[in-house]
């Protein structure tokens, strides 16, 4: 079945798994989509940003398409952001194709005015195909493009394929609120919301409306727990479990080392073989490690799933 308005729980943003010589690692690819489906996750969320997707070449974005499809059982969104249309139409419906049920689309960092952004996913859904269902990537920390809730709700009232919002704006908790306004006002049509960030701000994400998280945080599980926590009524539990993993998730938030920190708790959980990166890549010191291993260490006193041998 393809992506509808009703997604919700936490579609965790898959990193892409590589050897030490940059080579895709095809056996981690099915051990990381493993480790995701006992986390608990509703999906998976391939070839964003933090998968290194501009990285791949477009075979090995087919490749690992087909690959985490045929194992997770779950809804797999593939991001299919690329700088022309035509390699975005051939990867998402390539990627339609092997069995994915929806694609993301990021704005390019060119785009300055509502006409602008409103105009480019006309072009972009005109490209894909109206029967592919696509998610908004509203990430104007990273991608500079900043969508107000009057223009998502444009390009979701223009389109009917448009079912879902990546929502990653920050400060972003008004928004949200504007939007679920605006969908009980009949102004808008009903979209999932799931929210990114790292995860930063899904404790109070989840008060506002959104509908999960999808987001890449090195514990999924404790992300789904806080989405599970949130919808029975249990806030205190929530924020508790939360609180406790808030001073890692933040020091996964730096910019240009986040994702260097994400594989190397992913290797220490067992996750990926190696926590490599394909060239160009961040890296952390010995010192940084030693810093992770203190907050690890930290959260395990609330959070066992956190505990390792140093």
């Amino acid at each position: 079945m393809k992506l509808d308005h009703t997604a919700k729980g936490v579609y965790a943003i898959a990193a892409t798994p590589f050897h030490p010589d940059g080579r895709l690692d095809t056996v981690s690819v099915d051990r990381l989509t493993d480790f995701y489906l006992a986390c608990g996750v509703s999906g998976l969320t391939i070839l964003g940003i933090m998968g290194e997707a501009p990285k791949l070449e477009p075979e090995e974005s087919l490749t690992i398409t087909r690959q985490v499809v045929k194992r997770a059982g779950v809804p797999v969104i593939v991001g299919v952001s690329a700088p022309g249309f035509a390699a975005m139409r051939s990867l998402a419906r390539g990627a339609m194709d092997i069995g994915a049920q929806g694609v993301m689309i990021a704005p390019p960092p060119s785009l300055r005015t509502d006409d602008q952004i409103i105009s480019y996913y006309a072009q972009a859904v005109e490209a894909i195909g109206e029967d592919i269902p696509f998610v908004i990537q509203d990430y104007p920390l990273t991608l500079t493009v900043v969508m107000t809730p009057g223009v998502i709700q444009k390009i979701v009232n223009n389109h009917p394929s448009c079912v879902m919002l990546k929502h990653e704006d920050w400060p972003g908790l008004e928004k949200i609120s504007r939007l679920r306004a605006a969908q009980k006002a009949s102004e808008m049509r009903d979209i999932s919301i799931l929210c990114g960030n790292g995860g930063l701000f899904l404790d109070f994400e989840m008060e506002r409306g959104a509908d999960g998280a999808m987001t890449g945080y090195a514990f999924p599980d404790m992300l789904v727990d806080v989405v599970n926590f949130q919808r029975a009524g249990n806030r205190e539990a929530a924020h508790d479990l939360f609180d406790a993993h808030l001073p890692l998730v933040r020091y996964e938030q730096q910019q240009g080392v986040g994702l260097a920190i994400r594989k190397y708790v992913l290797k220490k959980r067992g996750a990926i073989a190696s926590d490599s990166q394909r060239k160009p890549a961040g890296s952390i010191s010995e010192r940084a490690k030693a810093e992770i291993d203190y907050l690890l260490s930290r959260v395990a006193r609330y959070d066992k799933r956190a505990a390792f041998r140093t």
